[in-house]
């Protein structure tokens, strides 16, 4: 016992040790600032789509507190709309959004009827991811969401706890944590749920093989 004891000491001491170190060196790198954000130049055609830029007001700009911003409706040639939004937090802001559709789709009234996560590939690609997906009702209105964060230009995460973790290993490997929020999303009809579904899906999968050709850029501050 007083073996595994001193053990178990002198992992806590390393642990600790190591710790104090990576703080150190932290604190003497200067913080990286966005010097280009990139995401506006994503494609205004995908996948047969013509996006067209939309605006929120600007009190949610302001909450939001994000370093950039993309927020789009694609449209098919017969009248099929896929909803996107991105927002992007540079390292100084910590790369993460305090804002999640878990707690904005029921404060604007939608009823969460489904909510588990999935498995998507990269269109192009044999990369598979695990995002989010939620199906959500207001009256006869339905709403499908595929929703992730991603940090590192590809890396693909489903909760922040697995974004928190990445950002760690980013800030102490590349002085950078920075991340975005990709919201893929469209509005529908309950006989129309599964066709709108494999819709938004395929647009997500194009969405998680372009966003790293697009990633922002961040320099050191000092």
């Amino acid at each position: 016992m007083p073996m595994k004891t001193n053990q178990s000491f002198i992992i806590t001491l390393v642990i600790l040790v190591m710790t104090s170190i990576g703080i150190l060196v932290l604190a003497q790198r200067g913080t990286p600032v966005v010097v280009q954000t990139n995401l506006e130049n994503l494609p205004m055609e995908i996948l047969g789509y013509t996006g067209t830029e939309d605006f929120f007001d600007k009190s949610i700009y302001e909450e939001l507190n994000a370093d950039g911003h993309v927020y789009r409706h694609y449209r098919s040639g017969d009248g099929r709309q896929v909803d996107l939004y991105i927002g992007y937090y540079g390292t100084a802001k910590g790369g993460r959004t305090p804002h999640n559709p878990y707690a904005c789709l029921p404060g604007a009234g939608w009823g969460i009827i489904r909510n588990t996560t999935v498995k998507l590939t990269r269109n192009n690609s044999d990369d598979v991811e695990t995002v989010n997906f939620i199906t959500s009702r207001k009256g006869e209105v339905y709403d499908v969401v595929y929703h992730w964060y991603q940090s590192d230009g590809d890396k693909v995460l489903s909760n922040g706890i697995e974004q928190n973790i990445q950002r760690f290993v980013g800030r102490i490997l590349q002085n950078r944590n920075d991340g975005a929020f990709v919201r893929v999303s469209s509005i529908t009809s309950k006989d129309r749920l599964e066709q709108t579904n494999e819709m938004v899906k395929n647009f997500s999968q194009e969405m998680l093989r372009l966003l790293p050709e697009y990633w922002p850029v961040e320099a050191d501050s000092q």
